[in-house]
């Protein structure tokens, strides 16, 4: 049975060139449905008519024949005969392409191209309805997404070198204008399927996100070969259960540890660490103990109870590395300020509903960019201080990643957090999965870690 990659993510994820990237390691065939809706705004355009104009596209259409060819390996888009493959790329097609395919007759004169391409072939496909709409009963669905700055800069780049004259700024208003379009329209919304897997490739390199999606469709694979194998096992044969070895819950993949942080960033980061570090010791009666458990590399999680929205600065501001930390979605949605305040420190969003695995493959590519990651294993703030169960995804990512966890606690008295209060942060020693027997994401595993870390945290909280 064919293998379909359904790949989805707003404009200028670089979606087509990590699809692209992806179908060559694996063998299997890139469709471009991008390519598709731009070529009809392309010729529509060409015949002078207004792409919002939905009648006038629509009569069209009869009169446009789409074809899909592969030249030395790449696929080339043909518009009535014309190879249109570099004249589509433009901001201005890209527009008229978002307004064509929110016409329902627009989808509907491609829908069925699409699928019978993929019915018969092993193919990664991409767009914004891919995993939703275009082949929901997709094997292996993926939304690739990154900041619209990270996006906007990315397709600058991409149409500088080509010589075209937009700017920056201009190409930043076409990536918010086109992604509300986007998650606004009425036919085919861009939105995450609920079985697809988040991945920001926000500070990933094309390399990096194509060998993302690679390692899902091998994990699908060895899993279908799993599944076979089982089935062929006659009854007698089975192992009994009490000499199984438990299932991992997920892949071990250990970060690189080494990897530099942009040094744009990292003196960002260098520069306001020791100013926020005066602000807050002036505001608070602020002191830390254990510094010295701080390592002084990246790809490190710190794991702490949660006091405070102020917690992840207090705990960023002894480590030399920049860190991230989930925020939840609602907090980027504020106002303006405040978001580009929560980015700067290193917050990226988590959209509740798409996932463990989702959060876990974000965090762990943070891991392995080289950042340090917080997180707060309790998942809600304690308003007395003392220190809760803790959830099993600290645990996970931990495991996964094969990296050390810093214990914190984060001491105050009282609810709230204000002005001359005396806070203590303290720094445990840092977990070292494996060498408490943690290699792998075993249950009974993830068990071990998770009791490991929660138990140091409650040590620090006093």
């Amino acid at each position: 049975m064919a293998v379909n990659v359904a790949l989805d993510g707003p404009s200028g994820a670089g979606k087509s060139t990590i699809a692209k990237l992806a179908a060559k390691r694996l063998g299997f065939i890139y469709v471009d449905t991008g390519a598709l809706y731009r070529s009809i705004a392309y010729r529509i355009i060409s015949l002078g008519i207004d792409p919002k104009d939905e009648n006038a596209v629509c009569g069209a259409l009869d009169d446009i024949k789409l074809e899909l060819k592969y030249i030395d390996g790449t696929q080339a888009v043909f518009v009535n005969g014309e190879n249109v493959s570099d004249k589509i790329r433009t901001p201005e097609i890209s527009m008229a392409a978002s307004n064509v395919s929110a016409m329902p007759r627009v989808r509907e004169f491609l829908l069925e191209t699409q699928r019978s391409i993929a019915r018969t072939n092993d193919i990664i496909m991409d767009g914004r309805d891919i995993g939703t709409v275009i082949l929901p009963d997709a094997q292996v669905k993926i939304f690739l997404t990154a900041s619209a700055e990270v996006r906007a800069q990315r397709r600058y780049k991409e149409l500088a070198e080509k010589g075209d004259s937009s700017t920056y700024e201009q190409v930043l208003a076409d990536i918010n204008e086109r992604d509300y379009n986007d998650t606004h329209r009425a036919q085919a919304p861009l939105k995450q399927a609920q079985d697809a897997k988040l991945l920001d490739s926000s500070e990933l390199t094309i390399e990096q996100t194509a060998d993302e999606i690679v390692a899902r469709v091998e994990e699908y694979r060895q899993a279908g070969d799993t599944v076979k194998k089982t089935a062929e096992i006659k009854p007698a044969e089975r192992v009994p259960r009490s000499e199984r070895i438990q299932r991992e819950i997920m892949p071990v993949r250990p970060i690189k540890k080494g990897k530099k942080i942009n040094p744009l960033r990292q003196g960002f980061y260098n520069v306001a660490r020791p100013f926020v570090r005066f602000i807050f010791k002036c505001w608070f009666d602020l002191s830390y103990e254990g510094v010295e458990n701080v390592p002084t590399d990246g790809g490190n999680i710190f794991a702490s109870n949660h006091r405070s929205y102020g917690d992840p600065v207090f705990i960023a501001l002894m480590t030399r590395v920049p860190i991230s930390y989930m925020a939840k979605e609602e907090l980027f949605k504020q106002n303006i300020f405040f978001t580009l305040l929560i980015k700067a420190w290193g917050a990226f969003p988590v959209v509740r509903g798409t996932g463990d695995t989702a959060v876990i493959d974000i965090s762990v590519n943070k891991l392995d960019s080289g950042r340090n990651l917080v997180i707060f294993p309790e998942g809600t703030r304690s308003k007395d201080g003392s220190v809760g169960k803790g959830k099993n995804g600290v645990a996970l990512i931990a495991a996964v990643a094969q990296t050390k966890v810093v214990p914190v606690g984060i001491n105050f008295e009282g609810e709230k957090l204000c002005r001359k209060k005396k806070v203590v942060v303290r720094y445990g020693k840092p977990i070292v999965p494996a060498q408490i027997g943690v290699t792998d994401t075993s249950p009974k595993n993830i068990k071990i870690l998770k009791k490991a870390i929660m138990e140091n945290i409650s040590k620090l909280v006093y």
